[in-house]
């Protein structure tokens, strides 16, 4: 997905995982998606600059969508449905 629609994106769930480091943002991530639904979108903002490889290799792993990572001023946001 493009920045502009990945902004415009409706979230059913964010985590705030900026507090943390590696593997930090990964295991909320994995807490979190047993609490949204199937087709549902879910965003992680992370500080970490692992998140960014590590969200999309967990979901093509276990058949959620990455849906893409917009960077904003000192964390990035990454979207993915499941």
């Amino acid at each position: 997905m493009l920045t502009e629609e990945l902004t415009n994106i409706n979230v059913d769930k964010s985590i705030d995982a900026r507090g943390t480091s590696c593997p930090g943002p990964l295991l909320a991530a994995k807490k979190a998606i047993g609490e949204i639904q199937e087709g549902q979108v879910m965003e992680v903002l992370s500080a970490d600059e692992g998140t960014r490889r590590d969200i999309p290799k967990w979901c093509t792993k276990k058949g959620y969508e990455y849906l893409g990572t917009v960077e904003e001023a000192g964390y990035y946001k990454i979207f993915l449905r499941k």
